[in-house]
């Protein structure tokens, strides 16, 4: 199965945000979530879970 990455060096916030989260999607998904609402205040929600499966990305090999 292929590792997702989750990046949020990819998108503009207040707290300049660096965290990556690689694993399998499932993985991801839960912890890029509770990250959000934690970090980045975003409500919890099947649709802010959806916009973040959207975000993944295949994680390179050896990375």
């Amino acid at each position: 199965m292929t590792r997702k990455v989750a990046d949020c060096r990819r998108f503009p916030s207040e707290s300049g945000c660096t965290l990556t989260i690689s694993g399998e999607e499932e993985e991801v998904v839960k912890a890029a979530t509770e990250h959000a609402v934690s970090v980045h205040r975003h409500q919890d929600s099947p649709e802010l879970r959806e916009q973040i499966r959207t975000l993944l990305e295949d994680e390179e090999p050896g990375g």
